[in-house]
Parts: structure tokens; sequence; C-alpha cells
């Protein structure tokens, strides 16, 4: 395992590139917040990622202070990314998180020194820069000063209620560049949420902190992503979900079906044998196409979302849509060489 040489005390003459020097870059917390979790901290030597090809994140710039994610959720599709790690995709992705301590310092440091600015640059593209790690971390203030410093517009998207604490610097920034925020809020029922998201704030705190952004002046995108075939998908969930979204002032609402990618696919269908196994035959066949839903029933929910935006008055036009797109629609792949 390629992190085993980094723990405390120990003497690895094969270390990382940029980890040689380093001592104590794995470090197990025993309190009760964090137990049974790992940190693996490293020096970075580069905050910022720049997208590769042409599709539609092509050419996009992103931070991700950590990889890994206490949130958990059952479906994360960024689950495989842990892989390019030597880490797993399943149990490691929960508890394993690489914590990239000195991202703000890198971020300025490539700034200051880049040709090519960034205009934009995306926060929580692979996993959540508000994941409960950030409250003893503190990465994000830095990030979003350094960005704001050099003029570069942010988006943010997170399930984290943490990102209250930064609400202020966030409409500070905006004074100075674009910041766009939007909230992953997929599951409106409290023990199904528990289940499938169970590191995740509470939904009734998200739409709270969905309040809070909007009350500071700031746009507020809500993705209702994914929505769980069988699960979510009923016309009483998402009424019940617009109903309490429209409520706390979105800005816009976006949805989509559950993907499964490699890593996530096998972790979430795990999860559904244990928790709803007269499901797993269903999905089995919906999926038989790889790891998109099947196209009619991508275009059945469609439209069953069309009726019930409509009814909470909350359609997207093209000028909203363009002003208050959500940061990202799908994980961006962040290959390992680019963590140092």
């Amino acid at each position: 395992m390629r992190w085993d040489g980094q723990r405390l005390g120990a003497v690895d003459g094969d270390a990382l590139p940029g980890l040689a020097a380093s001592d104590g870059l794995v470090r197990t917390f025993d309190t009760p917040e964090f137990r049974g979790m790992e940190f693996l901290e490293v020096t970075s030597r580069s905050a910022l990622n720049k997208v590769p090809g042409n599709g539609f994140m092509g050419g996009a710039w992103t931070i991700n202070p950590y990889r890994g994610c206490q949130h958990a959720c059952v479906y994360c599709f960024a689950r495989n990314t842990h892989t390019y790690l030597d880490l797993d995709a399943g149990a490691d992705f929960d508890s394993r998180v690489v914590v990239k301590v000195n991202v703000a310092e890198a971020l300025d440091a490539e700034l200051s020194r880049k040709r090519e600015r960034p205009e934009r640059v995306m926060l929580g593209t692979n996993t959540d820069p508000y994941q409960r790690a950030e409250g003893r971390y503190r990465l994000m203030p830095g990030v979003i000063r350094t960005l704001a410093k050099h003029g570069v517009g942010i988006s943010v998207l997170t399930k984290g209620s943490l990102l209250r604490r930064d609400i202020p610097l966030l409409a500070e920034a905006a004074e100075r560049a674009p910041v766009d925020v939007a909230m992953s809020i997929a599951v409106f029922d409290d023990e199904l949420q528990a289940s499938v998201e169970p590191g995740t704030p509470t939904t009734a705190a998200r739409l709270a902190t969905v309040r809070a952004v909007r009350e500071a002046g700031l746009a507020c995108t809500v993705l209702m992503m994914p929505v769980l075939p069988w699960l979510t998908d009923s016309e009483e969930h998402l009424d019940r979900a617009f109903t309490m979204l429209a409520e706390a002032g979105a800005t816009a609402v976006h949805a989509t079906a559950l993907h499964l990618r490699p890593g996530a696919r096998e972790w979430y269908l795990a999860w559904l044998r244990r928790e709803q196994p007269h499901l797993v035959p269903r999905y089995e066949n919906l999926y038989a196409g790889g790891a998109n839903a099947a196209k009619d029933y991508q275009e059945w929910l469609r439209d069953r979302v069309r009726t019930v935006r409509r009814r909470h008055r909350l359609e997207v036009h093209e000028e909203r849509r363009r002003r208050h797109s959500p940061p990202v629609a799908a994980p961006v792949p962040e290959a390992a060489p680019t963590l140092f």
C-alpha cells in the first residue's frame, strides 16, 4: 500500500515524490467525531486541476482539497477515483480521506505565476469540500480568500451545512468575482436519507443552509441528484421535495436519475441487496446497458420532474439556466499524480 510508509515515525526510502522529508502524514483521530477515520495529510505541489478533453467539463478548472469523503453516500459516483490512490472505492473512500493541508498556499503560488488565468474554479467536482473534516482543517476559507484575491470566479457544490460558516466570505468574494453556490439535496425522506447518505447533514439542515445563502444575497441552485429509481421518483416524493425547495428559496433546481459508474455501482447494489433486496432485479434490468438508466426511464422521469417543477413555479428558463447552472453535472476524475 503506497500510504503505509507515511505513518507516524515511519522511515521510507521509497516515499512518494514530495513526501520523502515529511513525517507523520497519516493520522487516526480517536475522538467521537472522527472515530474510525484515517486522514492522510499531504503537501500538494499543485492545487489546480484542468479537466482534459472537449466534453461538457473539458477545459474547466477544479480544486479538490480532499480525496475521499466522510459523507459516505452509497451512490457517490466519485468512488472509483479513490482507486487511483491504491485505495478501494468502498470502505476506504468513506474512511480514509486524503487532506491537502497546504492547498491554499499552493493555489496562491500557482495563480501568481500562471500565464493562463482561470476565469472560474469549481469546488466539489470530485469529493465534498465541506465534509466534516473541513471543520477541523479549515481549508476552504484560505481557498476562497485566495481565489478572490486573484479575481477568479468561484463555484461551490456541497452537501455540507458547514458551508454556512463561510457564507460571509463568499459574499465578500462575490464583490470581486462571480460566485455560484449549489447545494446537493437528493432525498426528502429522513429514514432513507440516513441509510443512503449516512455521513451527511440532514435534509432539514441543508434546506436551512439554502435559506442562509439566499438571505446573504447569493443565488443557490439545488441539485436534486440523484433521483433513485423506485425510491425517490414517486410524484409524492418529488412534490414534497419541490415544496420544501420553493419554501427555502432555491434559485433553481436540477434533477436527474441515478448514475452507476464502476465503483459506485458495486457499492450501491450491495446496499440495495441489504436494504431493498426486492428492487435488485429491477435495477439490474434498468442499468443493463451501462452506467445510465434506460433511456425510456430517463424520459419518463424528465416528464414527471417537469410537471412537478411547473406546479411549484421552479421552471428553469434559458437565462436562469445560464446564470445559475450547477457548478458540475458529474465528478471530474483527478489523476493521482496531480495530488502531490
